[in-house]
């Protein structure tokens, strides 16, 4: 695997995890440093905003030490800053933002991109020689100064800004997916643009499947919880009983629980290493398919003692599912979850085999004529219980009203499973994060060429679907529609949940013709909307 998928693959993990990251105060002043470090804020926008390659170069050679330079190939330094042009159209500083307690070691600085009127961070450290010696970027929270007029919005209005959003983002081609609202009484808007395939220049549709990339864990937890409620399962087994030791040895299965696995606090990593990427992608499809890649992983830390994603942790879930229920966990998943909630188009597909209406993904390429390479050979073959599988928007919203119906697990069940845990912001298979307007829960997943995300407003009621087949496609334009709908009252379906939770953090081709939309029920029933996220 390249340098470059692999910086791609700590993006997209940022963004599947970024809410599920706990959060100091802080505040934002709006006034740009002095000194050097001024001007190289200054010039890092500048150059990222110039989408020059030269410039890109010079910026990198010329302001940044001789660890950071290296540290990539300089053709992959110039495609990061200009996929994030790509992604924003472009930023404009905002302010610093200081944190309780401080940081001292590095600077974020708060800009807001074009397309979206979102926030965006830039952080970075200066070494001894005020060179940048480290760089990152990442969404960003709404900054603390902003002017707090309540301009009142109406679901109607909401809508209207919705569709000038899209109309932007899918002319420019930045956004390629499909993206519905509503609530669980109706939907309220689904858009589509972009293309499934650009090769063959089939367009995107709200029937189109996108991969969910980790979005699956929410489908295993919940699969997990109903074992719970049933009494076939406890949070307090260990998984020793359930896995043996063609898995893990007893002296790491003995010490770890379903809560841990539930809750990312196993001390598990990631399937997705050495070996995988080494590996022929036909090798995994069933469950028991995958031990050689967990074979010799080793604890992080003592299970319970902290929080760390861990598709690893995910993925032996779906295994204490088959052995606790003797059966297969696809099959399981499609009877317990897929069909009750009429999710018609939702699976792990066999991607050898022919499957309708399914988007491939693609990711940014400048060694490519067409300037995108596709991720096929990336992914894994079939998905599983910690992600990889196929979607739509309007399935995720079937999913999203079961639950707000409360009609899957008893009520104590569903509180455990929206609560955050270990405070980092993540329940049992739920990101949960607290807002000024209430507790989102949800999901969001990505990997190279794919990104999407499901968040399902507790205060009141708005299911926001975001499903994209390009790199982090997602992530803006949801945290951009949570923070125009958190604080419209039009749905009051939601049951609200655990509140007071940890906040979000700072660190997510041709359209067609006009793309494919829905747009029902945009009536004005009263209501705001706030800008915090």
């Amino acid at each position: 695997m390249s340098r470059f998928f692999f910086l791609l693959i700590c993006l997209m993990s940022l963004s599947a995890a970024v809410v599920a990251q706990k959060a100091p105060a802080y505040e934002d002043v709006s006034e740009m440093p002095g000194g050097v470090l001024g001007q190289r804020i200054e010039a890092l926008i500048n150059t990222i905003n110039s989408d020059n390659p030269k410039l890109i170069k010079q910026f990198i050679l010329e302001q940044t030490s001789a660890e950071f330079r290296d540290a990539f190939p300089m053709e992959e330094h110039i495609m990061v800053f200009r996929d994030l042009f790509r992604q924003t159209g472009g930023l404009t500083f905002h302010s610093i933002r200081r944190y309780t307690p401080a940081r001292n070691d590095q600077t974020v600085v708060i800009a807001q991109n074009y397309y979206y009127k979102g926030w965006d961070g830039l952080i970075l450290k200066l070494d001894a020689r005020d060179k940048i010696s480290s760089l990152e970027f990442a969404p960003a929270r709404v900054p603390t100064n902003l002017d707090k007029t309540d301009e009142s919005l109406s679901t109607k209005d909401n809508i209207y800004e919705v569709e000038s959003l899209m109309e932007r983002l899918c002319t420019k081609d930045v956004f390629s997916g499909a993206v519905l609202i509503g609530t669980a009484d109706e939907i309220y808007y689904q858009y589509a643009c972009g293309e499934a395939s650009k090769g063959f220049h089939v367009p995107n549709t709200v029937q189109t499947k996108f991969n969910l990339g980790s979005m699956n864990k929410m489908f295993t937890s919940v699969a997990i919880l109903q074992l719970v409620d049933k009494g076939l399962i406890a949070y307090d087994d260990k998984l020793s009983k359930y896995l043996d030791e063609t898995w893990l040895p007893r002296s790491i299965s003995d010490k770890i629980t379903i809560h841990h696995l539930l809750t990312h606090t196993s001390g598990l990593g990631s399937y997705f290493n050495e070996t995988f990427w080494k590996s022929s992608r036909e090798m995994f499809r069933k469950l028991d398919d995958y031990k050689p890649l967990v074979q010799g992983e080793k604890l992080a830390f003592e299970p319970g003692e902290k929080y760390q994603y861990s598709n690893t942790g995910m993925l032996l879930l779906g295994v204490v599912i088959e052995k606790a229920m003797n059966t297969d966990y696809f099959e399981y998943i499609q009877e317990s979850v897929y069909n009750p909630a009429r999710m018609l188009n939702t699976d792990c597909y066999d991607l050898d085999q022919v499957v309708e209406n399914l988007a491939e993904g693609y990711i940014p390429s400048a060694s490519s004529p067409s300037g995108w390479e596709n991720n096929t050979f990336k992914h894994v073959i079939k998905g599983g219980p910690a992600g990889g599988g196929y979607s739509t928007v309007q399935d995720l919203y079937y999913f999203a009203k079961v639950l707000l119906a409360g009609k899957w697990l008893n009520p104590k069940t569903q509180e455990k499973m929206w609560t955050d845990h270990s405070g980092a912001g993540y329940g049992y298979g739920f990101s949960v994060e607290a807002t000024d307007y209430g507790t989102v829960v949800g999901h969001s997943g990505g990997f190279p060429g794919l990104n999407s995300n499901l968040d399902i407003l507790l205060n009141n009621g708005y299911i926001i679907v975001v499903m994209s087949n390009y790199d982090q496609g997602a992530m803006r334009l949801s945290q951009r529609l949570r923070q125009m709908f958190q604080a419209d009252d039009t749905g009051k379906s939601g049951k609200e949940g655990s509140a007071d939770k940890s906040d979000g953090a700072v660190g997510g081709d041709n359209p067609g013709k006009g793309g494919n939309t829905t747009k029902t029920g945009s009536t004005s029933k009263g209501g705001k909307s706030g800008e915090k996220q």
